[in-house]
């Protein structure tokens, strides 16, 4: 048994902290909210982020950090892109031994246009962890703490910190892979929410599942092309954080992201969808910060752009669609050996 802290009481950090309670370890979950950790401890419940579902009866709330980390042997980030900086300098003012680092985070800084684990790397002491591991794969928190069958993929530079996190999380629900390519892990598991939205769209405004294939399918593509030219092994977006993640996000109808464009296409402006949905949209973030990044690496990210104009351009969905219809034709082959070429040097 090990004492773990996960920060973010959210849904996923939730369902993640019961997945690592049925693996018999010591668990505590930290949110800055007084009257929500009020509500796990005399409750056991999470109403608003994991409706119907029973918490363990020792599974305690803290809202102070130092409480939290005391003497645990891992900390487990799984908080919203935006507050990720703010909560590292604030663990970093009160951690004092080494710990195994984990996160949970799907999304990319804008501005900075950095990774999670890179954000992390700029504010934890790095004399108390050895490498920084991510989470990620096709995993909707509703499933999991249902303990339905969810498998996911952990990374870091480091393998046997890679192997320790698989160790602490793996059990007959959820089945844990390890993969050395921390740059796609991560990158696949942001992206794919981009890819999300625009399949929200494509659903709330009729286009049905032949209009979604094709979008999940080019979106793969733009993913794969952003991906290795920031360093990730292209076979990375074929497993678990590439097309898994696509899958999942853009078919259910439990994804954010889903729910976000699929009421944008119906007429909603932004700010009335996201103040409608109550949590974080990733998505929204990333696009922007996707955007950026491609205009830099001069990437061609069609997709995305489009996106871009739908939310902060204030453009009308259908037309974006109808747009993308009507790109110059091209052959499909191009992205895959363009891609496979920027990996491997072909």
């Amino acid at each position: 048994m090990e004492k773990i802290a996960v920060l973010g009481a959210g849904s996923w950090g939730t369902a993640l902290a019961m997945v690592l309670k049925d693996n018999g370890h010591d668990v505590r979950l930290w949110t800055h909210n007084q009257s929500h950790a009020d509500e796990i401890n005399q409750t056991h419940a999470n109403k608003d982020y994991l409706p119907n579902i029973t918490l363990p009866k020792d599974l305690k709330a803290y809202t102070s950090l130092k409480e939290v980390l005391q003497d645990v042997s891992t900390i487990v980030f799984v908080l919203p892109t935006e507050a990720i900086r703010e909560v590292c300098q604030k663990v970093s003012e009160v951690l004092d031994h080494h710990v195994t680092i984990i996160h949970g985070t799907k999304g990319i800084e804008p501005k900075s246009l950095k990774r999670v684990s890179e954000m992390m790397e700029e504010e934890l002491p790095r004399q108390w962890y050895t490498d920084i591991v991510v989470l990620s794969g096709p995993s909707h928190a509703e499933e999991v703490s249902l303990r339905h069958p969810t498998t996911v993929t952990v990374s870091s530079r480091t393998m046997t910190e890679a192997e320790k996190a698989q160790d602490l999380f793996i059990n007959e629900h959820f089945r844990v892979y390890t993969s050395a390519d921390m740059i796609g892990v991560e990158l696949g598991g942001s992206l794919k929410n981009i890819i999300a939205l625009g399949a929200g769209i494509t659903d709330g405004l009729g286009y049905g599942d032949n209009a979604k294939a094709a979008l999940v399918t080019r979106g793969l593509a733009e993913i794969a092309r952003l991906g290795t030219t920031k360093g990730a092994d292209p076979l990375t977006f074929v497993g678990l954080s590439g097309v898994g993640d696509l899958i999942v996000t853009c078919t259910s109808v439990h994804s954010r992201n889903w729910k976000a464009g699929n009421l944008l296409a119906k007429g909603k402006r932004l700010d009335d969808v996201l103040q409608e949905m109550g949590m974080v949209v990733e998505g929204v973030r990333t696009t922007k910060a996707a955007y950026e990044l491609a205009q830099i690496e001069n990437i061609e990210m069609p997709i995305t752009n489009g996106l871009y104009k739908v939310l902060f351009e204030g453009a009308n969905p259908k037309d974006v669609v109808d747009q993308l219809m009507k790109r110059m034709r091209r052959h499909e082959m191009e992205d895959i050996s363009n891609v496979l070429s920027n990996r491997y040097k072909l």
